[in-house]
């Protein structure tokens, strides 16, 4: 299963210039060759651009992506991981949904579909990334 972070639907539902042909070529590559999933994170972080649920969950379609819950232990990982970012010398004062969305994938086995892959490998070396080269 493909866990696909919201830049890359952000990107397609609002036509960027820079990224939009690719994430949408590899969104649409991701659901030919596995399930691709999102979870409440990055739900919200999709939500900021629309008025209603109903016409967020209209726009990413009934089916289209699976629905996963965070498992407890993403929420342990990403705060390890901010920890970690902390020390490298991060200024933000709470986890970033960045370290919730790769730990997510981590700990649950599944590949990230991301257009920032290089925050990602830093923090989840093992994380198999879909990402531009």
């Amino acid at each position: 299963m493909i866990l696909v972070d919201s830049n890359v639907i952000i990107d397609i539902l609002t036509g960027n210039p820079t990224w939009r042909t690719w994430s949408e070529s590899a969104l649409s590559d991701a659901a030919d060759s596995d399930d691709i999933a999102i979870n409440p994170i990055i739900y919200a972080e999709i939500a900021s651009g629309f008025a209603t649920m109903r016409e967020l969950d209209r726009c990413l379609g009934a089916d289209a992506f699976r629905r996963l819950a965070l498992p407890y232990e993403a929420g342990f990982v990403a705060g390890r991981a901010f920890v970690e970012y902390r020390r490298r010398g991060g200024v933000r004062t709470s986890p970033l949904p960045d370290f919730y969305i790769g730990a997510h994938a981590a700990v649950s086995g599944l590949s990230l579909l991301t257009r920032d892959a290089r925050r990602y490998a830093g923090y989840f070396p093992k994380l198999r990334l879909i990402s531009p080269a």
